[in-house]
């Protein structure tokens, strides 16, 4: 599906092995930019590109990109009813791009016969949490989470976000 923001197209479709380094460099920047400093500097240090790459060749079926000029512009991975994954590039914000993405993922969350989402937010990650709530989110709690990383479960706490699809 193609859709027009800021004058360009963008595609959305499955991931696939040529989109993995890109979207793994996207990821690694983003997730950078927002959890440095709100993150222990020990899970810092596991958020390498080739951590990104290999958890996104792991959930490759699982995940989408925005398309941009034949360039990953973002992407977003689900988990069952979980919006696990979102991350769009750091000059795409602000330029519409996020909110289509963020209705790609609610209308494969819907197709695929969910009625609720939801997903984490790293607490102290005000944009992300702003552009959740604007996107119709609520924030229902604060929970300890266990994350992915290459040497098991860091635990952190995180905004649990739901929304009614």
């Amino acid at each position: 599906m193609a859709r027009y923001i800021r004058a360009m197209t963008v595609t959305f479709r499955t991931m696939t092995k040529a989109d993995l380094a890109a979207a793994a460099a996207l990821w690694h920047e983003g997730w950078h930019d927002g959890h440095t400093a709100i993150c222990p500097p020990a899970l810092t240090r596991l958020r390498t590109e080739a951590s990104f790459r290999d958890r996104l060749s792991c959930d490759m079926a699982n995940a989408r990109v925005a398309l941009r000029a034949d360039r990953v512009a973002g992407f977003h991975i689900l988990k069952d009813n979980e919006l696990y994954q979102f991350f769009v590039a750091p000059g795409e914000r602000g330029s519409g791009l996020a909110r289509l993405l963020m209705q790609d993922a609610e209308t494969a969350l819907r197709m695929a016969s969910h009625d609720r989402a939801w997903l984490a937010c790293t607490v102290g990650n005000a944009r992300a949490a702003r552009f959740y709530e604007k996107t119709g989110w609520t924030r229902m709690a604060t929970e300890r989470m266990e994350f992915e990383t290459a040497t098991g479960p860091f635990a952190l706490d995180a905004w649990r976000y739901e929304k009614a699809l």
